[in-house]
């Protein structure tokens, strides 16, 4: 077994370890919120205070069942689309978490979800989030690596040319409007006061992978510059592709939910009617944006001679 398996096989296994406390965080929160032992969050009604905690269930145990099929012989058998789609979403929620979960941690902070979580809790959430998205940032290369060993070889210029998609477009637009956004813009912005670093870091970060994603696709579709790797370009584009869907298909709902029915206590910093557009662009564009990199392909040597002469 190469070093390289090695260590993504471990790292996989530490992902699915690291994600059990959040998993049994949550199942906490939705028990003891129906015991009537637990408070519910600021915002929300008892069913919307379950509905949503049994979902991030939901997600924690998909994303320990990912984290151990990367590494168990079973995860080679199972059908790819299952994998691909599972590992690019869990991705694009880890890559955005990741780097705010370390910079709460360097400032000091708990991290909590919740005014009323205790310290303990703040800190295992982080723990899950930091363990899950190193642990497949290292195992999810190994496995793509194991099962498809060629998908990402070659250059950028060994692709068929192809015109811009309209997804990097969309893309790139809606990056631009997060990056306002965290810059301190303030068109669309309902309550100014509500936003904190917290919430600057994480638009920030979902503005530049919206950017970085949006390049990444025109690089591919435009197979230039022709001798860069693919490898960059398509890393690039898989983890801002994932970003955009992820979170957005997550933020979506809530924002669509905030402006239907305005709860008390509920502020966020953006309108919600202004916050759902860009999310609703960015789910559409993230995916198809996936879709060019599924259907990106190396053009064989011999055909490239044959296209030449």
């Amino acid at each position: 077994m190469e070093r390289w398996d090695r260590v993504g096989r471990g790292a996989a296994y530490g992902a699915a370890l690291a994600l059990v406390p959040y998993a049994l965080i949550k199942v906490s929160w939705v028990v003891g919120s129906l015991a009537g032992v637990l408070p519910v969050g600021d915002g929300f009604g008892m069913a919307e205070w379950v509905v949503l905690n049994t979902v991030t269930v939901g997600m924690a145990a998909i994303g320990i069942t990912l984290a151990l099929a990367l590494v168990r012989p079973w995860g080679m058998r199972i059908p790819g689309p299952p994998v691909v789609f599972c590992a690019w979403v869990g991705s694009g929620f880890l890559v955005s978490i990741l780097p705010f979960a370390v910079f709460g941690a360097l400032r000091g902070g708990a991290g909590g979800e919740d005014p009323e979580m205790p310290v303990w809790e703040g800190a295992l959430v982080q723990f899950s989030f930091l363990g899950m998205g190193l642990g497949l940032t290292l195992a999810v290369p190994a496995y793509l690596r194991r099962r498809w060993p060629d998908a990402f070889t070659g250059r950028l210029g060994d692709s068929p040319r192809a015109a811009v998609p309209w997804a990097a477009v969309v893309a790139g637009a809606v990056g631009l409007v997060w990056l306002y956004w965290a810059l301190g813009g303030t068109a669309g912005i309902a309550h100014p006061a509500e936003r904190n670093t917290d919430w600057h870091v994480l638009v920030g970060l979902s503005g530049g992978w919206a950017l970085a994603a949006a390049a990444a696709t025109t690089m591919l579709a435009r197979a230039r510059p022709a001798r860069l790797p693919r490898r960059p370009a398509l890393v690039i584009c898989w983890i801002g592709s994932g970003s955009l869907f992820a979170w957005s298909g997550w933020k979506a709902p809530v924002s669509l939910y905030l402006a239907l029915s305005d709860p008390a206590g509920a502020l966020p910093p953006e309108h919600p009617a202004a916050a759902l557009v860009p999310h609703l662009c960015a789910v559409l564009a993230g995916a198809a944006m996936l879709r060019t990199v599924l259907r990106t392909r190396v053009i064989p040597p011999s055909s490239q001679e044959e296209r030449a002469a």
